[in-house]
């Protein structure tokens, strides 16, 4: 199916958005990860468009093709939220279903706690409402990981040498167990990792997934979760980065959403499980009311 690209003038920026399919049954608005990370790995989503939904995807301000503003300020989750309520707009895409992955599906959260009215349904994939709780499940999973790999790990961390050689090669060991368990990843997955904005996950992040001390490392909304009174699908592989005990937490908050786990799945379960993750989407998808 061939996409449609564009750039859509938000808040003052260019944001890059491509769109597949349709909006026979409704549309998918998809939040990428990082935060800094592009679109490009969430492209297995535009197996839903055979199924009647109309998928969008976007490069959020500082990421992938979208303008880069100058300095860092804008790189939050509040200017996150407003950017994707602003392609919501200016694309004209009525209400939506609003999927986000990882940061994504914290992103799609706290676009819910403002702006539920202009939503359909919740999709949170392998996203998280805790950068607190977060950190310590990864910090849990990085003390279960070979013992010259956590020391590695310890020793260059101590020294706040994130860029060595060594410390990269420790970092990807708990990647391949805990962000995509496939032998060869696939290109699109490979391609957002390679062009990873740095001063936008710098800026939020840190220097890598399990060591959050940037700007989100405080967020927390799960007290407010019970607010959220739309349809919510929660998923999470069984060996994602961010743990099933983070999505546990998420069920929990927001009465009535489904909680999905992929058995084969770490963090990519759209890669990993690709056909099966579809299915519980458009499973979902389909039982959202009309609104």
């Amino acid at each position: 199916m061939e996409p449609i690209e564009g750039y859509a003038k938000i808040l003052g920026f260019n944001l890059f958005y491509r769109t597949y399919g349709k909006p026979t049954k409704g549309t998918v608005l998809c939040l990428h990860g990082g935060p800094g990370a592009t679109h490009d790995y969430l492209l297995s989503l535009e197996d839903l468009a055979q199924f009647g939904y109309r998928v969008v995807l976007v490069d959020q301000l500082g990421c992938g093709k979208s303008d880069r503003p100058r300095g860092t300020s804008l790189y939050t989750i509040a200017h996150n939220v407003e950017e994707v309520e602003g392609i919501r707009t200016a694309l004209r895409l009525g209400k939506v279903h609003l999927m986000g992955s990882s940061y994504g599906g914290a992103l799609a959260i706290a676009t819910a706690l403002k702006y539920q009215r202009n939503l359909r349904s919740l999709i949170v994939t392998g996203g998280l409402a805790s950068v607190p709780l977060t950190v310590r499940e990864m910090r849990r999973l990085v003390n279960r990981l070979p013992p010259k790999i956590r020391a590695t790990i310890a020793k260059y961390e101590a020294l706040e040498d994130y860029r060595n050689p060594k410390y990269l090669a420790a970092v990807d060991v708990f990647y391949r167990w805990h962000v995509c368990r496939l032998p060869v990843w696939p290109r699109e997955v490979t391609y957002s990792f390679e062009h990873l904005s740095g001063p936008v996950y710098f800026t939020m992040n840190g220097p890598n997934e399990f060591t959050i001390i940037g700007t989100i490392k405080d967020w927390d909304v799960t007290d407010q979760l019970r607010t959220i009174q739309i349809p919510t699908l929660v998923t999470v592989g069984r060996y994602d980065e961010v743990t099933p005990r983070v999505a546990e937490s998420i069920h929990r908050g927001i009465r009535g959403s489904k909680l999905v786990r992929f058995e084969k799945s770490a963090h990519l379960a759209m890669w990993e499980e690709r056909a099966h993750y579809i299915e519980v989407l458009r499973d979902f998808l389909d039982g959202v009311r009309p609104t």
